[in-house]
């Protein structure tokens, strides 16, 4: 019974969650990134979101200033990654520090600010899990459609043909650098979108959310992938299990709290899930996928072959 009365909040943090997940979706599966800058831009679009809302402004408005403030993030990792040819994961990373010092600026100094929605008007928020559910829902319909728009344009098609094959797309003439620049652009600005959105569900934003968030966005990834590709697999569909992945994510999150788990404990367990679900591809081919035995036809021996090697 406790567990349905937590189920609501769940499925409302998991679809949050899964928007972040997309973001991440798209460095890491279409341009073959690891990129660790979103454990900073996830903070950097709850920080704006939440001191732009308890500045007066709308709080769609800030929506948007959280997902420009993403972008930006993005950006620098690109230029660092491509500009400088700095390695991708290292790139991110130094971005990520970056941004742990301009969130601090953003926030005045303060390591919290609270957006409450008794004082504020918010978009969502903790109190109406439902409303939470539909808000985020329709934000996520959105955004897909958004991005099957996008990514079936010439730009879309070169940011695909970047991640698959960076070698044949420079040789037919496509800025492999820009693409990715572009790129990590759209993925961050997603993830800050995703942090705005948590920041007005919480009602705050703490300048230490978003550690560990890039485990969360490979769990969602991994979880919905590993279904999704059993119906369709297109990008749309992928897109959807993706989204999927963090709603479940999220369930056995609070189901394993109720359990008594302590929460020092949580981000060892979604350490534990992405390990597994990279590591079950590999343990099913290698131990579970039995091999046919090679068949070597036997040679004739010389004498069946001429008739017995009799003289002509």
């Amino acid at each position: 019974m406790v567990f349905l009365n937590a189920l609501p909040g769940a499925v409302a943090e998991g679809l949050i969650w899964g928007i972040m997940a997309i973001g991440v979706y798209i460095s890491y599966k279409i341009l073959d990134i690891a990129d660790l800058t979103v454990d900073g831009s996830i903070c950097t679009g709850m920080c704006v979101c939440a001191v732009l809302i308890s500045n007066g402004v709308p709080a769609w408005i800030s929506l948007i200033a959280a997902f420009l403030a993403g972008m930006i993030a993005g950006t620098v990792t690109g230029l660092l990654h491509s500009a400088l040819g700095i390695p991708a994961i290292l790139a991110g990373i130094l971005t990520q520090l970056m941004l742990y010092s301009i969130n601090l600026t953003i926030l005045g100094g303060r390591s919290l600010v609270q957006i409450s929605s008794r004082d504020y008007k918010l978009i969502l928020n903790m109190s109406d899990n439902p409303l939470a559910i539909v808000a985020s829902a329709i934000i996520i319909v959105m955004l897909i459609i958004v991005l099957w728009l996008f990514f079936y344009t010439e730009i879309g098609l070169t940011l695909k043909s970047t991640g698959d094959n960076p070698d044949m797309s420079r040789a037919q003439g496509v800025n492999v650098k820009k693409n990715k620049v572009i790129g990590l652009a759209i993925s961050n600005g997603i993830v800050a979108l995703s942090g705005a959105l948590l920041a007005q569900y919480k009602g705050s934003a703490n300048i230490n959310e978003g550690r560990g968030a890039i485990v969360i966005g490979l769990a969602a990834i991994f979880i919905g992938l590993s279904v999704s590709l059993r119906i369709k697999p297109n990008f749309v569909v992928s897109l959807i299990g993706v989204v999927g992945g963090g709603v479940v994510y999220y369930i056995i999150y609070n189901f394993v709290i109720l359990l008594g788990l302590k929460t020092d404990f949580l981000k060892m367990l979604s350490a534990i899930i992405v390990a597994l679900f990279l590591a079950i591809p590999y343990l099913k081919k290698e131990y579970f996928t039995k091999q046919k035995p090679l068949y070597i036809e036997k040679k004739k021996p010389m004498k069946e072959i001429d008739g017995g090697g009799q003289d002509a």
